[in-house]
This record gives C-alpha cells, structure tokens and sequence, in this order.
C-alpha cells in the first residue's frame, strides 16, 4: 500500500489542479468580455485571476506535502522548519520550476516535486496562451 500512496497523490493533486485552473480559465473567458471595463483593464483581471489560480494550485500541492510528510512517504530536508509557510515556499519554487535548493526532497517527494514542476509549467504556459488570447481579442479595441 505504501508503494501506491505517492502515485495516488500525484495522481489527485495533478487532477485537482488541472481542473481548478480549467474552471478558473473557463469562468474568465466567460466573464472577461462583459465585465464594465476598458478591454485592457479587462486582461488586467485576466492576469489578477490567473495568478490566485495559480497561488490556489500551489497551496493544493502545499497541503499534499503537508499531510503526507512521513519517513515512509517523504519529507523536506534542508533549510527546513517543519511550518506550513515552508511547505507553501518551496511548492511555490517547486510549481514555478525555480527550485532554489535551500529546501530539498527526500523519499517520495522527490516524485511529487517533479510531477509539480511538470504540471506548473504546463499550466503557466496555459495561461500564458490564455492571456495572448484574451489581449490579442481587447488589446487594439482601446
């Protein structure tokens, strides 16, 4: 059982994050061409929803750290204080593909940082189409 445990999670915090953003983007791109604003201030609140998106998704891969820290399933080491604040920082580097090294992986983790820092980069790339798109149709209109 211990052996499927980090496969679940990655395989729960990937699905959950995927379809957060999913419904974040759909809800934006609903809600942005009426909104009773200037189309640039319009991709404005494209960049502000898409970024507590993000921070939303990186607080879900936090959490998945949190309750599954154990010597079996992984931990972090390094700089590390045990807090939810240093869990939240490195899934922050961890998401964003920056990995400073201070924090580090160990066990199973190391697994669950490497699905994170696929699945934000993909997801940062799917806003950043997203975000082209919403300017490319509000941009010249202004």
């Amino acid at each position: 059982m211990s052996q499927m445990f980090p496969f679940v999670l990655n395989a729960l915090l990937v699905l959950a994050t995927i379809y957060l953003h999913y419904e974040v983007l759909n809800r934006m791109s609903r809600l942005m061409p009426v909104l009773p604003f200037k189309p640039r201030s319009r991709v404005m609140v494209g960049v502000i929803g898409v970024l507590l998106a993000h921070c939303l998704e990186v607080s879900l891969f936090a959490l998945g750290y949190w309750v599954s820290a154990d010597p079996i399933h992984g931990f972090l080491g390094g700089e590390f204080d045990g807090s939810f604040s240093d869990y939240l920082y490195y899934s922050f580097a961890s998401f964003t593909t920056l990995g400073f090294g201070d924090i580090v992986p160990e066990g199973n983790f190391r697994w669950l940082t490497g699905i994170e820092a696929l699945t934000g980069f993909v997801l940062i790339t799917w806003s950043a189409s997203f975000l082209f798109l919403e300017m490319s149709q509000n941009w010249r209109h202004d």
